[in-house]
Protein backbone atom coordinates (compact mmCIF):
# COMPACT_ATOMS: atom_id res chain seq x y z
CA UNK A 1 0.00 0.00 0.00
CA UNK A 2 2.77 2.48 0.41
CA UNK A 3 4.17 1.70 -3.11
CA UNK A 4 0.81 2.71 -4.15
CA UNK A 5 0.48 6.06 -2.30
CA UNK A 6 3.67 7.26 -3.07
CA UNK A 7 3.35 6.31 -6.57
CA UNK A 8 -0.11 8.69 -5.86
CA UNK A 9 1.95 11.19 -4.16
CA UNK A 10 4.48 11.29 -7.42
CA UNK A 11 2.03 11.39 -9.90
CA UNK A 12 -0.87 13.00 -8.14
CA UNK A 13 -2.42 14.23 -11.66
CA UNK A 14 -2.06 11.22 -14.08
CA UNK A 15 -3.16 9.16 -10.54
CA UNK A 16 -6.38 11.33 -9.89
CA UNK A 17 -7.74 11.90 -13.38
CA UNK A 18 -7.67 8.27 -13.97
CA UNK A 19 -9.04 7.33 -10.74
CA UNK A 20 -11.71 9.94 -11.27
CA UNK A 21 -12.67 8.52 -14.96
CA UNK A 22 -12.60 4.59 -13.87
CA UNK A 23 -14.92 5.33 -10.96
CA UNK A 24 -17.31 7.51 -13.38
CA UNK A 25 -17.13 4.77 -16.13
CA UNK A 26 -17.84 2.20 -13.19
CA UNK A 27 -21.23 4.43 -12.06
CA UNK A 28 -22.73 4.09 -15.50
CA UNK A 29 -21.87 0.36 -15.56
CA UNK A 30 -23.49 -0.19 -12.25
CA UNK A 31 -26.70 1.66 -13.44
CA UNK A 32 -26.97 -0.29 -16.32
CA UNK A 33 -26.39 -3.72 -14.48
CA UNK A 34 -28.10 -2.82 -11.02
CA UNK A 35 -30.50 -0.30 -11.95
CA UNK A 36 -31.22 -1.33 -15.82
CA UNK A 37 -32.90 -4.61 -15.50
CA UNK A 38 -35.73 -5.07 -17.89
CA UNK A 39 -39.07 -4.71 -16.04
CA UNK A 40 -40.51 -8.15 -15.07
CA UNK A 41 -37.38 -10.18 -15.40
CA UNK A 42 -34.49 -11.43 -12.53
CA UNK A 43 -31.72 -11.08 -15.34
CA UNK A 44 -29.51 -8.33 -14.72
CA UNK A 45 -29.47 -5.81 -18.48
CA UNK A 46 -26.89 -6.39 -20.75
CA UNK A 47 -24.38 -3.94 -21.16
CA UNK A 48 -24.12 -1.14 -23.44
CA UNK A 49 -20.40 -0.75 -23.99
CA UNK A 50 -20.92 2.03 -26.33
CA UNK A 51 -22.39 3.62 -23.74
CA UNK A 52 -20.10 3.60 -21.35
CA UNK A 53 -17.28 4.64 -23.38
CA UNK A 54 -19.29 7.82 -23.99
CA UNK A 55 -19.45 8.19 -20.19
CA UNK A 56 -15.98 7.73 -19.36
CA UNK A 57 -15.35 9.85 -22.07
CA UNK A 58 -17.31 12.96 -20.41
CA UNK A 59 -15.69 11.87 -17.26
CA UNK A 60 -12.12 12.49 -18.78
CA UNK A 61 -12.50 14.59 -21.05
CA UNK A 62 -13.72 17.35 -18.97
CA UNK A 63 -15.08 16.07 -14.84
CA UNK A 64 -11.45 14.34 -13.99
CA UNK A 65 -9.78 17.15 -15.48
CA UNK A 66 -11.72 19.82 -14.31
CA UNK A 67 -12.03 19.10 -10.89
CA UNK A 68 -8.65 18.16 -10.77
CA UNK A 69 -8.05 21.78 -11.59
CA UNK A 70 -10.81 23.34 -9.61
CA UNK A 71 -9.81 21.39 -6.04
CA UNK A 72 -6.18 23.03 -6.27
CA UNK A 73 -8.11 25.90 -6.73
CA UNK A 74 -10.10 25.82 -4.06
CA UNK A 75 -6.86 25.20 -1.98
CA UNK A 76 -4.92 28.12 -3.45
CA UNK A 77 -8.07 30.79 -2.58
CA UNK A 78 -9.03 29.10 0.67
CA UNK A 79 -6.29 27.08 2.57
CA UNK A 80 -6.67 24.64 5.20
CA UNK A 81 -9.13 22.63 6.79
CA UNK A 82 -10.73 25.55 9.07
CA UNK A 83 -14.92 25.85 9.38
CA UNK A 84 -14.72 29.62 7.59
CA UNK A 85 -12.45 27.91 4.52
CA UNK A 86 -14.35 24.45 4.48
CA UNK A 87 -17.47 26.67 4.29
CA UNK A 88 -16.17 28.95 1.69
CA UNK A 89 -15.23 25.74 -0.45
CA UNK A 90 -18.68 24.20 -0.37
CA UNK A 91 -20.42 27.47 -1.59
CA UNK A 92 -18.25 28.35 -4.25
CA UNK A 93 -18.28 24.40 -5.27
CA UNK A 94 -22.28 24.68 -5.19
CA UNK A 95 -22.20 27.90 -6.81
CA UNK A 96 -20.09 27.65 -9.82
CA UNK A 97 -18.65 23.72 -10.39
CA UNK A 98 -22.10 22.18 -9.89
CA UNK A 99 -23.94 23.55 -12.76
CA UNK A 100 -20.76 23.31 -14.57
CA UNK A 101 -20.43 19.61 -14.28
CA UNK A 102 -23.68 18.75 -14.19
CA UNK A 103 -24.34 20.64 -17.52
CA UNK A 104 -21.14 18.94 -19.13
CA UNK A 105 -22.46 15.86 -18.44
CA UNK A 106 -26.13 15.80 -20.02
CA UNK A 107 -24.43 17.97 -22.80
CA UNK A 108 -21.24 16.46 -23.34
CA UNK A 109 -23.47 12.64 -23.35
CA UNK A 110 -25.86 14.46 -25.90
CA UNK A 111 -22.97 15.65 -28.36
CA UNK A 112 -21.47 12.37 -28.20
CA UNK A 113 -24.82 10.87 -28.95
CA UNK A 114 -25.02 12.95 -32.15
CA UNK A 115 -28.73 14.26 -30.99
CA UNK A 116 -30.15 16.81 -32.55
CA UNK A 117 -30.89 19.49 -29.41
CA UNK A 118 -27.64 18.92 -27.34
CA UNK A 119 -29.49 20.79 -24.60
CA UNK A 120 -32.83 18.52 -24.56
CA UNK A 121 -31.47 16.03 -21.65
CA UNK A 122 -29.92 19.77 -20.16
CA UNK A 123 -33.71 21.59 -19.64
CA UNK A 124 -35.31 18.44 -18.68
CA UNK A 125 -32.97 17.07 -15.88
CA UNK A 126 -30.61 20.34 -14.56
CA UNK A 127 -32.43 21.34 -11.94
CA UNK A 128 -33.42 17.49 -10.57
CA UNK A 129 -30.18 17.00 -10.80
CA UNK A 130 -28.72 20.29 -9.06
CA UNK A 131 -31.23 20.71 -6.12
CA UNK A 132 -30.21 16.60 -5.27
CA UNK A 133 -26.75 17.51 -5.74
CA UNK A 134 -26.69 20.73 -3.72
CA UNK A 135 -27.96 18.14 -0.37
CA UNK A 136 -25.46 14.92 -1.47
CA UNK A 137 -22.59 17.30 -2.76
CA UNK A 138 -22.45 19.67 0.26
CA UNK A 139 -21.94 16.70 2.52
CA UNK A 140 -19.56 15.32 0.92
CA UNK A 141 -17.60 17.97 -0.15
CA UNK A 142 -17.07 19.29 3.62
CA UNK A 143 -15.81 15.68 3.97
CA UNK A 144 -13.16 16.12 1.27
CA UNK A 145 -12.08 19.67 2.38
CA UNK A 146 -12.28 18.97 6.18
CA UNK A 147 -10.57 14.92 6.03
CA UNK A 148 -9.13 14.25 2.76
CA UNK A 149 -5.38 15.44 1.75
CA UNK A 150 -5.01 17.90 -1.01
CA UNK A 151 -3.24 15.52 -3.14
CA UNK A 152 -5.82 12.55 -2.88
CA UNK A 153 -9.10 14.89 -3.66
CA UNK A 154 -9.80 14.31 -6.69
CA UNK A 155 -9.53 10.83 -6.31
CA UNK A 156 -11.83 10.79 -3.67
CA UNK A 157 -14.46 13.14 -5.44
CA UNK A 158 -14.16 10.00 -8.06
CA UNK A 159 -15.69 7.46 -5.55
CA UNK A 160 -18.45 9.63 -3.97
CA UNK A 161 -18.93 10.96 -7.79
CA UNK A 162 -19.57 6.76 -8.13
CA UNK A 163 -23.05 7.33 -6.29
CA UNK A 164 -23.67 10.89 -7.77
CA UNK A 165 -23.36 9.52 -11.27
CA UNK A 166 -25.44 6.64 -11.01
CA UNK A 167 -28.40 8.54 -9.78
CA UNK A 168 -27.49 10.54 -13.13
CA UNK A 169 -27.09 7.90 -15.20
CA UNK A 170 -30.51 6.46 -13.81
CA UNK A 171 -32.18 9.43 -14.06
CA UNK A 172 -31.34 9.99 -17.85
CA UNK A 173 -32.00 6.36 -18.93
CA UNK A 174 -35.41 6.77 -16.59
CA UNK A 175 -36.70 9.66 -18.58
CA UNK A 176 -35.39 8.09 -21.48
CA UNK A 177 -37.38 4.82 -21.66
CA UNK A 178 -40.49 6.84 -20.50
CA UNK A 179 -40.33 9.31 -23.74
CA UNK A 180 -40.11 6.00 -25.69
Amino acid sequence: MNRVWAAFKAHPYISNVLGYTALFASADLFQQRVLGQNPGSEEPATVDWTQTARVATVGFCFHANFNYQWLGGLERLLPGGGLKAVAGKVVLDQLVAAPLTISAFYIGLSFLENKDDLLEDWRQKFWTSYKTGVVYWSTMQAINFTFVPPVARTVFLGGVALTFTIFLCHLRQQRDHKQD
